[in-house]
């Protein structure tokens, strides 16, 4: 667990500057809130999020959508699936009104590759995301960009550019530096259209500590813990990156956040756990939503067992918001 100190130490950096229009009204309408995890396809989350053993023909998608209100598809990142595929993971949470997809882009998109042209990479990438779009599922497309991707002229441009090649889509830039929490920076993204995206990660110099910036009308938030040793360990698996389990002091802050991200003018805002490791993104997302938005959010009965802190329905922790 990280220092509380540094969270301390790191409050005054949070931007006070609101770069999306709110009157702040007490009446103005209550954003909506989402939660829930990075992915849904872990062998790890065998007898822990899903039951062991599964019943015959068991579907994680669906289950998962039974209790959150959105998962982040992490295929696109690694490759483009197949439109056949997409419409299925439509098909399969079409009976949940309030449900929406978040995707994370193609990779091409945001890290590079040798022999792919952005421009067709884009036009690819948009036209497998057709199937969510038409069925009105689509609600966030997070450009993730690795800890190399500096603030600097050719990055700007290259965000330009992105935001022409996929402009319609609800686009959410990740950064891992602190050099892009500037005002400047936040009004180029404000003024491309682009969410910023508010991240928990390790304590390390350089890296972007948390913020409530809200540059659009969608807020989102990604936790991937706070495990320093393994974060830029080469030789660490991604097992070890993403096996933390945030406690009740933890996700407090980023419950005063997401209200700050609510009261800056986010009207839709997204949380996703990326700690995946053995359900502890389940069990964090469980929690924030009965925090922020349903204290009796149900628990799927292996996670509870697996967790006991969640106990039965309603028992974990609670606060309303908004």
């Amino acid at each position: 667990m990280a220092p509380l100190g540094w969270e301390r130490a790191h409050a005054s950096r949070v931007s006070r500057t609101i770069y999306h229009v709110s009157d702040g009204s007490p009446g103005r309408q209550r954003p909506a809130i989402r939660v829930g995890t990075a992915g849904w396809s872990y062998a790890d989350w065998e007898g822990i999020v899903y039951p062991r053993p599964a019943p015959a023909h068991f579907d994680r998608l669906a289950f998962v959508a039974s209790f959150f209100d959105t998962v982040e598809i992490n295929t696109f990142f690694y490759r483009l699936p197949e439109l056949h595929q997409v419409e299925s993971w439509a098909r399969r949470v079409a009976n949940r009104p309030r449900f929406r997809f978040a995707v994370k882009a193609w990779s091409p998109l945001t890290h590079g590759r040798s022999g792919i042209n952005v421009e067709d990479a884009a036009d690819q990438f948009v036209r497998r995301l057709q199937p969510l779009r038409e069925a009105h599922l689509l609600g966030a497309v997070l450009l993730q960009f690795p800890y190399r991707f500096r603030p600097i002229d050719s990055s700007i441009r290259h965000l330009e550019n992105l935001s022409k090649l996929l402009a319609g889509l609800p686009l959410v830039a990740e950064f891992r530096r602190a050099s892009w929490d500037s005002g400047q920076r936040l009004e180029a993204l404000a003024e491309l259209g682009v969410a910023f995206c508010n991240i928990d990660q390790p304590p390390i110099s350089g890296n972007l500590p948390p913020t409530a910036h809200a540059t659009t009308r969608l807020g989102y938030v990604r936790l991937h813990g706070r495990n320093r040793d393994s974060w830029f360990n080469e030789e660490a698996g991604r097992d070890a990156r993403y096996d933390y389990l945030y406690g009740k002091a933890e996700l407090e802050e980023w419950v005063a956040r997401i209200e700050e991200l609510g009261a800056r003018g986010a009207e839709e805002i997204f949380i996703i756990a990326n700690n995946h490791y053995c359900g502890k993104a389940a069990c964090n997302a469980l929690e924030l939503q009965r925090m922020l938005v349903d204290n009796n959010s149900r628990a799927p009965a292996s996670l509870a067992d697996a967790y006991p802190r969640l106990g039965p329905s309603g028992s974990s922790f609670q606060r309303r918001l908004f």
